[in-house]
């Protein structure tokens, strides 16, 4: 597996070896021994499974307290990958990087606790699974907007189709009235 930090150090981009030939292909999609000396030591508690439709955007979401790392990736298609740091103390505070993430890259995106998370399918459909270091609380979900301008995300929109969001995301709130992390 390599490791890549992105621009905010937290956030880790792990491509997979693959090894293929005319039968298909294999890979070890996570080893417990390797995430925790080369990104974070967390336990895994809970895996979800989603599936969506070109121009689901989805996010951005968090959890103020059962506060969840989550490891992401895609099986079936292609999304556009967000994480923006909501911890007040870090320089990085405010700011996202994004990644391409697809069945055919295979790449995995590490986002910390503290993190808001969300993404864009640019494929006709998108399958996309994700492990998190802490059980979902419905209670304890916040919701960033997904277009504030103080964060000024430069979603990959594709012209002539339809944004789908989801109520809850449609009623995100801004940065600046977001209950954020110490």
């Amino acid at each position: 597996m390599e490791y890549t930090s992105l621009d905010i150090k937290d956030v880790v981009l792990m491509t997979p070896k693959v090894f293929e030939d005319d039968r298909g292909f294999f890979m070890e999609i996570f080893r417990a021994d390797g995430f925790s000396t080369r990104v974070a030591q967390y336990p895994f508690v809970q895996d979800n499974h989603s599936s969506s439709v070109k121009g689901t955007l989805r996010g951005l979401h968090y959890q103020i307290r059962h506060t969840q790392g989550k490891l992401v990736r895609v099986t079936q298609g292609e999304v556009f990958d967000v994480a923006v740091d909501l911890r007040r103390s870090s320089p990085d505070f405010g700011r996202w990087v994004g990644v391409a993430l697809s069945a055919e890259n295979k790449q995995m995106l590490w986002i910390p606790p503290g993190f808001a998370h969300g993404f864009y399918v640019l494929s006709e459909q998108a399958e996309f699974t994700y492990k998190c270091t802490d059980y979902y609380a419905p209670e304890h979900e916040r919701v960033i907007l997904w277009n504030d301008p103080d964060i000024s995300i430069d979603w990959p929109v594709i012209p002539g189709v339809e944004l789908l969001l989801s109520q809850k995301d449609q009623a995100g709130v801004d940065l600046k009235a977001a209950e954020v992390f110490a």
